[in-house]
Formats: structure tokens, sequence, C-alpha cells
């Protein structure tokens, strides 16, 4: 990706003039686009990395592995939040890696932890670096030097095994490599988070990634079977049959765990056959309250689609601003996108079904139009918020998840703390939000904040997402859905997980990680 936004130039989209007007009339901004800075200019933290130490990393991967180059440092100063690009912007000398090293498999991956736990190297674990929580910040804690640890040359489908359904890759495999991979035995992975064209399997796993088709296949917590994970001690192996009773599940101690306790390096996951067919159905709802009980009735019946999504007015209002006219007829309300795949009987009953249960709830079919639009736009919205921010539009996202009951609290209140912060800097703020994923006892929801870039843009968002990050445990809902903790949720940890809860996640890290190099920035507060 792109040192500077999100992606590929070829992604980058620029604002309509329409559009820029609006912008300007509701936020008061110029509605001239700032200048983007040359890679060449940007001067980055100085060099910290012996000449020892380079070559001791260097004997470990090979010549031609690690590099001090410039560019690629900058390319792993971190993630891709609205922070990380602000900080990108900012003129002063940028943080980064004081070199990035690219381990060829697990035995290197392995060798690299322990030499810089006898040398006091931080190592931050790197697969497609697009966190948008500091997960993968260069942060140094109390070393002198930190290096990025790129594991894109683990990049192997390393086992598929078709009567298990499943299949072994290496954790550096992006998610549409994994796709191609699997075509070519006839099966599908089907996990596909708005991060889906850049991130790796690796990454997935270690942040329990969460996809926009996860109604019909599950999280990626759900689909992993068995991990290999190096640690500065040793390797651990887990996962050999799909259920075990031999004492707690280790795997959920690594599944989760951000590079801080260790770096998975081989993850086996459940695939399915290439489906046969896909439907996809929209729908609106007259408001939010009765969309979100519809999803409900659907997802308790068991007749969840593979996708399943519903739109506030606000997001919906705006979605049809952008894409225009939709089918003849503006959609009113709240607008609902449904997918299904699998066999074309499967397929069929499951959408009649789910159709049926749409309707009794106050839904009114829409055909399949606006369902199919946002299935091709659906992973351009960062290249979206890029475009914001040059006009001097501040655009961040967040997401939490709660029980049914507690679902309108938690909106309300995320949005009222949103809205009121932000108001108070000075600018008019527009909250939209939407289910992004849907389970028998609750939901996740998915807000995304839009306001006029102030003076202080870094301080501005901190504030609101301190406001928004309160108002979420105020109402005992988890402060990352599908996120991860990073840098920026861990002053939350404590309070959902708890002190003894830290106690044992910080014991583990010592007796596999005791010299503590291990992405000293995420996860433990």
């Amino acid at each position: 990706m792109v040192w500077d936004a999100w992606g590929v130039p070829e992604g980058r989209t620029t604002l309509p003039e329409p559009i820029r007007g609006l912008l300007t009339q509701v936020f008061g901004v110029s509605g001239e686009l700032a200048a983007r800075r040359d890679e060449g200019d940007v001067a980055l933290r100085p060099l910290v990395l012996p000449e020892d130490r380079r070559a001791g990393l260097t004997d470990i991967v090979g010549a031609g592995h690690l590099t001090t180059a410039a560019g690629e440092r900058l390319r792993h100063a971190g993630g891709k939040s609205t922070l990380d690009l602000l900080r990108r912007r900012d003129r002063s000398p940028q943080d980064a890696p004081d070199a990035v090293v690219y381990p060829a498999d697990h035995e290197q991956v392995a060798a690299v932890l322990a030499y810089c736990s006898a040398h006091g190297i931080a190592v931050v674990p790197f697969g497609g670096g697009t966190s948008v929580v500091g997960g993968v910040d260069p942060v140094r804690g109390r070393f002198d030097t930190v290096i990025a640890l790129d594991l894109r040359r683990l990049d192997a489908l390393l086992d598929c095994d078709p009567v298990s359904a499943t299949a072994t890759f290496g954790a550096g495999v992006t998610g549409p490599r994994a796709e191609e991979l699997l075509a070519a035995h006839g099966f599908a992975l089907g996990h596909f988070p708005q991060s889906f064209e850049f991130a790796s399997i690796g990454g997935f796993a270690a942040t329990r990634s969460s996809g926009q088709a996860s109604a019909g296949y599950g999280r990626f917590d759900d689909m992993v079977q068995r991990i290999r994970v190096a640690t500065p001690t040793g390797t651990v192996d887990l996962g050999r049959a799909p259920a075990s009773a031999a004492g707690p599940d280790l795997r959920e101690l690594f599944v989760g765990s951000e590079g801080a306790l260790g770096v998975l390096t081989e993850v086996t996951v459940r695939v399915h056959p290439v489906p046969e067919t896909t439907a996809h159905t929209a729908w609106s709802f007259p408001d939010f309250a009765t969309g979100a009980a519809a999803l409900r009735s659907v997802v308790q019946t068991g007749a969840a689609p593979t996708v399943l999504r519903l739109s506030d007015e606000a997001e919906t209002g705006l979605n049809l601003a952008r894409a225009g006219d939709i089918g003849g007829a503006p959609v009113a309300g709240c607008l609902a996108v449904t997918t299904f795949e699998g066999t074309a009987a499967h397929v069929a009953a499951r959408s009649a079904e789910a159709a049926e249960l749409l309707r009794a709830a106050g839904g009114t079919e829409l055909g399949p139009g606006p369902a199919r639009d946002w299935e091709h736009g659906r992973f351009a919205a960062p290249y979206l918020r890029d475009a914001l921010l040059d006009a001097g539009v501040l655009c961040e996202t967040l997401e939490t998840a709660t029980t049914w009951s507690r679902l309108s609290e938690l909106k309300t209140k995320v949005t009222a703390a949103l809205t009121e912060t932000l108001t108070a800097q000075g600018t008019p703020a527009l909250v939209m939000c939407h289910i992004s994923h849907t389970y028998p006892t609750g939901a996740s929801l998915y807000f995304t904040v839009v306001a006029k870039l102030l003076d202080e843009p870094i301080a501005q968002w901190r504030a609101a997402k301190q406001a928004a990050g309160d108002a979420i445990a105020t109402v005992g809902a988890t402060i990352t859905h599908h996120h991860a903790v990073g840098a920026d949720h861990r002053a939350w940890l404590p309070g959902e997980i708890g002190e003894v809860g830290i106690r044992i996640l910080r014991a583990v890290k010592r007796e596999i990680d005791p010299a503590g190099i291990l992405n000293p920035g995420t996860l433990l507060p």
C-alpha cells in the first residue's frame, strides 16, 4: 500500500464537485484539496541498529531480506487509521522501525524472535499493515531498537484437505491470494472484511477478524482449526481435532493476541466448496428499530443469510446521495442488504424463509440492485475517507457489540457522545451507524463519524473516541467487536476482562516473552 493513505494509487478517488460543495455548505471547509507530500520529503526518526545486530539478523534471514531503506521503513511506520494518516501528514520526523526483516518460514521467525529476545530488540509483527487501532505502530518501549517482522514471504497454501474441508496457509497469504489458491481446489474461504484486499491470514487470526459474510461463514476465529506459533522461548502447535476436552483451549490465547504473545506462522482454517449460486436482495424498513427487530427474527429463527446488514436513516441517506437514484426511486427509512450463497436449492429455500420473516417484520423488498451496488463498492470506503481528509473533513469509524436488548441504548449513547463532543469543539458532526454482524443473542454496531478537521485534528478525534469508548463501557458493551485492541483500546481492556484477567495475560507474556520484545505498544495496558 502507499505510505500516506489506504490502498494502491489506482484506487484513489476524488470527490465530485457537488459533494465538495455540500461539504463546504455543511462543514464550512474551503473545498480546496490538501497537497500530498512526496515520499522523499519525509524525515524519519534516526536509525538505531548497531552493525553487529544487523549482521546477526541477516545471518538468520539471508542477504537481501533485511532492509533499512527509508521507503520500506516508512511503509512499516504504522497502520491505516485516520490518526495514522494524520500523523503521516505531520511535518515532524516520523517514527519508523529501524529495520524491516522478511523471514521465509516458521524456523526463521522463531530464530529472529530468539535473537531479538537475547539482544533486546523490540519486534512488531507485520502482515498487511491494515490495522486501524495502532496495532502495528513501531513502539520501542524500553528498547533502543525496533524491527518490523514482515511475514509476506510466508505466502503459500501448505495443505488442502478436501475430505475434512480444511486448508493450511502461511500467515502472510493475503485475502485475495487465499481465495485464488483455494479456488484451484474448488474451495473458498469466504472471509471478506473491509481490509480483505490487503490484510493477511495471520492478521485475520491475530485480531479476531470478522468479515462481511460472517453471518453465513462465521468470524475468522470460528474458522480457525489449528495454529502454529513462534514465541521467543519456543514453538506452540495447537489444534489436533475439531473439538477437544483436553483442558482449556490454548488456541484462544493466541488467536486475538495481536502479536503480543507470539507470531502466528501457520493457520489451518475451515473452508467450503465454491458457491454454486448467489442471490442478492435489498430491503427497506421504516426505521432502525423496526429493521433491527427484523434482523433479530431472522437470526434467531436460524434463517440468517450469508450477508446481513442494516444501515440507519443517516447512513441510508448518505449512501443514496452518493449512489444517485437507485432503481428509479429513492429509498426511505433504513436500507438492509442480504446475500445468500450455496447450492441453488439451499439458496432458494433460505432466501424464501428469510424473505417471509423480513416481510412479516415490516420490510419492503427492493430487489437485487441496491445489494449488488453495495457489494460492488464494499472495499472502497477507506479511499473515500482519504478523499475527505484531503478536503479538510475528518472521517473515522469505530465499532462495538452488545446484546439485542441493549442495542438501542448503545446506539443512542454512542451517537450522543460523539455528536456532543465534536459539537462542543466547534464543528457540526454527522454520525452514521449500521448493524454489521448479527448473532442469535446480539449484534455489532459500526459507526462512521464525519466532521470538520480542526487545527489539532489528532486531539479532536482522541476526545471524541474517549467519549465514545466511555459510553460503550457504560452500557456494558465490548470496546471492540472486530478491530482489535491495539494501542487505541488498551485503556478500556481492564474494565472489560477485569484486573484478574489482565494479570493472567501478563503472566502468560512473562513466561513466553520474558524480555517483553513482542509488540510492546499493543494489547496489554
